[in-house]
């Protein structure tokens, strides 16, 4: 029968592994997720909370919705945001994703 397959061998057993090996490979993979996912979420973070912190009467901005707009009112959390002539709305200061420049709503 070994005509046509070939003998098999049973291979030695692998070298045991050091209990500290695993510990710095799972340190390793929590640095490498804190560095790839955390610490950019949290920047990310940082810096749309400034953007939300700098809104002002006058700001020309973009809402989550698409919606672009002029805001009239600060009220807390919350911002009146003039689309057109006579059309306000009340959207949360959250929902602002990007300040325009200065007459861009006029240029459209």
């Amino acid at each position: 029968m070994s005509l046509f397959i070939a003998t098999a061998y049973a291979a030695d057993a692998p070298p045991a592994q050091s209990p500290w090996m695993s510990f710095v490979m799972i340190a390793v993979m929590l640095a490498m997720f804190y560095f790839m996912l955390i610490r950019p979420q949290q920047k990310r973070m940082k810096e749309h909370r400034a953007l939300v912190d700098s809104l002002s009467v006058g700001s020309e901005v973009v809402f989550a919705g698409g919606l672009m707009g002029k805001i009239t009112k600060i009220d807390g959390e919350f911002a009146v945001v003039e689309l057109g002539r006579g059309n306000e709305v009340k959207i949360q200061r959250a929902s602002v994703i990007s300040i325009l420049p200065e007459g861009t709503l006029n240029n459209l």
